[in-house]
C-alpha cells in the first residue's frame, strides 16, 4: 500500500479518524506526562535516594533538556529516513529507559536516564508535528494543531492528580513503571494507526540531518523565524508559571498543597478551553487571527498581573488575573506552530526539531529570573515581558506580510497593464 493510500484509510469524510487524532495527541502530550506525572514523587524520591530537593529537581531539568535535544536530532533524521521508523524506535526505547529509571540506585544515574527518557520521548512530539505538516497545508495544519492542543492540554490537568493517586498505592519507582506501560501503549497505537506519511521520493530531497544547507534554508526563512520567536516567547511565559508558581502560591500566598493542586488544575482547565476556542477561530477565520487574539489577551492579562503583583493584591485577585494569562498560551501555540512550518516542505522534520528545542529550551528562563528579585514579582515581570514581546513580533510580522502581499498585487496589476 502506498503512503497516500495508507493515510486515506485513516480518513473519514476528509478528516482523520478519532483514534488517529488521539494517537497524535498522546504523542504530543508525552513531554508534559513525563514531567507532571512524576512531580508528586519528588519528595519520596529525595528521601529514597538520600539527596536534597535542589538535586532532585535535576531529574526534572534533565528530562526537559532531553525532550529538547531529542527533537532536534530525531526531527532532521526523519526527513531522511521517514517518520515511522524513528517514531516506533523512539517509543520502544522510551519504554525501556522508563523501566530502567525505576531501578536507578543513585541520583547521577537517574539524572542520566531521565535525559535519555526525555530524548526518546521527544521523538513522539517532533514526529507527530511533522506528520501533520506532511498531510496538510497551513490552514489544515492549524486546525489539526488546535485539536491536538485540546487533547494534549489535558495532560497537565490529569498527570499531577494521577501521580498523587499512584503514590497512594506504590512508590516513586512505580511511577516509572506506569510511564513504561505508557511508552508501550504509544508504541502499539503508533504502529496500528500511524502509517508512513513521508513518501520515499520526498526523503531524497531533504537535506542531511542538521546540515548547513538545511539549517541555512531554515534560518533564512523570515516567516519561520518570526513565528518560531512567538512560539518560544509564549512557551517561556508558560514555563515561568509552571516553574515558579509552586513557590509563589504556596510560599508567598500560603496556599496548602491541596489548594495549589486545585489552582494548578483550574489553570490547566483554562488552557484546554482556550485551545478549544482557538480551534473554532482557526476553522472560522484563520490561524493568524487566533494568534493575534491570543497574543493580545496574553499581553493585556500579563500586564494587569504585574500591576496586581506590585500592588500586593490578595491571592484571589492574583488567581483571577493569572487564569487568562496562562490560558492564552493555548491560543498562541497552535497557530504559531502551523505558520512556522508553512514553507518547510521536505525540511519539516528539521523545522519541527528546532521548534521543539526552542520551546523546551525556553524553560531555562525561569531559573534565571528566580535569582533577580522577589519570586512573585519575577514571575509576573517575566510573563508580562514575554507576552508583550510575542505580541510585538506577531503584529510586526502581520504588517510585513500584508505589505508584501500589497506589493505583489501592485506588481501583478502593473504587469497586466
Amino acid at each position: 500500500m502506498s503512503t497516500t493510500d495508507a493515510w486515506t484509510v485513516q480518513r473519514q469524510g476528509g478528516k482523520l479518524r478519532a483514534t488517529t487524532m488521539m494517537a497524535l495527541g498522546a504523542l504530543s502530550a508525552i513531554g508534559p506526562l513525563s514531567i507532571a506525572l512524576y512531580l508528586p514523587a519528588l519528595p519520596s524520591l529525595t528521601v529514597g535516594l538520600g539527596t536534597d530537593a535542589a538535586q532532585a529537581e535535576l531529574t526534572v531539568t534533565a528530562c526537559m533538556v532531553g525532550l529538547a535535544v531529542g527533537q532536534l536530532v530525531v526531527g532532521p533524521l526523519s526527513d531522511r529516513v521517514g517518520r515511522r521508523t524513528p517514531l516506533l524506535s523512539g517509543m520502544l526505547l522510551y519504554a525501556i529507559i522508563s523501566v530502567a529509571c525505576a531501578f536507578a540506585a543513585s541520583l547521577p544515574l537517574l539524572v542520566a536516564l531521565r535525559f535519555a527518557q526525555g530524548a526518546f520521548g521527544g521523538a513522539g512530539i517532533v514526529i507527530a508535528r511533522s506528520i501533520v505538516r506532511d498531510l496538510y497545508d497551513t490552514a489544515g495544519a492549524a486546525k489539526v494543531f488546535s485539536l491536538l492542543a485540546v487533547i494534549s492540554s489535558i495532560a497537565p490537568v490529569v498527570a499531577p492528580l494521577a501521580g498523587g493517586g499512584l503514590l497512594l498505592v506504590t512508590s516513586w519507582q512505580g511511577v516509572f513503571v506506569v510511564l513504561c506501560l505508557l511508552g508501550f501503549a504509544l508504541l502499539i497505537a503508533s504502529a496500528v494507526t500511524l502509517p508512513e506519511s513521508l513518501p520515499p521520493a520526498a526523503r531524497g530531497k531533504a537535506p542531511r540531518p542538521l546540515s548547513a544547507r538545511g539549517l541555512a534554508a531554515l534560518f533564512g526563512d523570515r516567516h519561520f523565524l518570526t513565528h518560531a520567536a512567538v512560539l518560544t516567547l509564549s512557551s517561556a511565559m508558560l514555563y515561568c508559571y509552571i516553574s515558579m508558581s509552586p513557590f509563589v502560591l504556596q510560599h508567598h500566598f500560603g496556599l496548602t498543597t491541596q489548594q495549589y493542586s486545585l489552582a494548578f488544575a483550574t489553570m490547566a482547565g483554562g488552557m484546554v478551553a482556550a485551545a478549544a476556542l482557538a480551534s473554532v477561530l482557526v476553522r472560522r477565520t484563520s490561524a493568524r487571527s487566533a494568534l493575534l487574539l491570543g497574543s493580545a489577551v496574553a499581553t493585556f492579562a500579563a500586564i494587569v498581573l504585574l500591576l496586581v503583583t506590585l500592588w500586593e493584591a490578595p491571592v484571589w485577585l492574583f488567581l483571577i488575573v493569572l487564569f487568562p494569562t496562562v490560558s492564552s498560551v493555548s491560543m498562541i501555540v497552535p497557530g504559531a506552530t502551523a505558520l512556522a512550518l508553512t514553507n518547510q516542505g521536505t525540511n519539516a522534520g528539521t523545522a519541527s526539531g528546532v521548534l521543539g528545542l526552542l520551546q523546551f529550551g525556553s524553560g531555562l528562563l525561569a531559573p534565571l529570573l528566580s535569582v533577580m528579585g522577589p519570586i512573585t514579582t519575577a514571575m509576573a515581570a517575566g510573563m508580562a515581558s514575554c507576552a508583550t514581546a510575542a505580541t510585538l513580533v506577531t503584529v510586526f510580522s502581520t504588517r510585513l506580510l500584508n505589505a508584501r502581499a500589497h506589493r505583489d498585487r501592485s506588481r501583478g496589476a502593473d504587469s497586466v497593464h
